[in-house]
């Protein structure tokens, strides 16, 4: 099935979209974005992607955006698919401006968004564990608002992949590991569940969220507390979050395996539990 898009409200094919080029998200990346998830048809964890999106829209000030709206927007192009297993890309722009830093007085805000069916690329990797490597941070002090300004992320996500690697794990000059390009990271230290706290370090990912009520609920000790580069040789198990991702064990970082080098008795039960979170949403 080809993608459907909607911008500004007329739906079309994604291959006819035609954005302008004076669009702020074009010359600045002056935007935001959000990727959901379609699960037989439903939207997963869309409350949670929706309080964010607000978050990111007031974090960077670009008002004038109804997202009762845009929802509305969303659910008819998944129906005019109809798509089951897919994704819905969103991104909202300041919108079209002479060319200025500054903001404009009277631009309205672009809204796109597109629905595509997923192929999922991380199969394999949830079943027998990915390989990442580790990187310096180098992206900016907001990394709590889901912007497109994504260059870092590009250049060490590709350094990951010309390294055989799945993902990268980012960390600051102090050795505080963050997460990945694109994904929440967790480890599992003398039994318990560790994630570094929500700051303006990270992004607060929705599925992490969802994995730490999962914890929760399966009696899984959690503590939101940064891993350093040194405790890397101690952890037993580590795995990545994200909408598309899932829960995705680590086996080996910088060529040296984790724990055993399978994933772990944590990660699976995880998993396990997201699984039925899902068997649970679309019954």
């Amino acid at each position: 099935m080809e993608p459907i898009a909607n911008l500004d409200g007329k739906q079309m094919p994604l291959a006819d979209v035609m954005i302008p080029a004076l669009d702020r998200g074009f010359l600045f990346g002056d935007a935001v974005y959000e990727v959901l998830r379609i699960y037989q048809g439903r939207l997963w964890l869309v409350e949670d992607h929706w309080q964010r999106l607000a978050r990111s829209l007031s974090a960077i000030r670009i008002t004038g955006v109804d997202l009762d709206c845009l929802r509305r927007r969303v659910l008819d192009t998944i129906a005019a698919g109809p798509f089951l297993e897919a994704t819905v890309y969103i991104q909202i722009t300041r919108g079209v401006a002479p060319r200025t830093h500054t903001f404009p007085a009277n631009a309205t805000p672009l809204e796109f968004l597109y629905v595509k069916e997923f192929t999922d690329p991380y199969a394999e990797f949830r079943r027998s564990g990915a390989s990442v490597i580790t990187l310096p941070d180098i992206r900016w002090e907001r990394c709590d608002i889901k912007s497109t300004n994504l260059l870092a992320n590009i250049l060490t996500v590709q350094a990951a992949k010309e390294a055989g690697c799945q993902e990268a794990l980012l960390y600051l000059p102090d050795g505080t590991l963050t997460e990945g390009t694109h994904t929440s990271f967790f480890g599992v230290l003398n039994g318990a569940l560790l994630t570094a706290p929500v700051s303006p370090a990270i992004l607060p990912g929705i599925t992490r969220g969802l994995i730490l009520r999962l914890a929760h609920q399966a009696g899984i000790p959690v503590q939101e507390h940064v891993l350093k580069q040194d405790d890397l040789g101690q952890v037993s198990e580590l795995f990545l979050t994200g909408t598309t991702s899932e829960i995705l064990p680590i086996t080996r970082v910088d060529g040296r395996p984790v724990g055993d080098g399978k994933p772990g008795v944590i990660s699976r039960r995880l998993q396990a539990a997201y699984v039925d979170a899902v068997a649970e949403f679309v019954r």
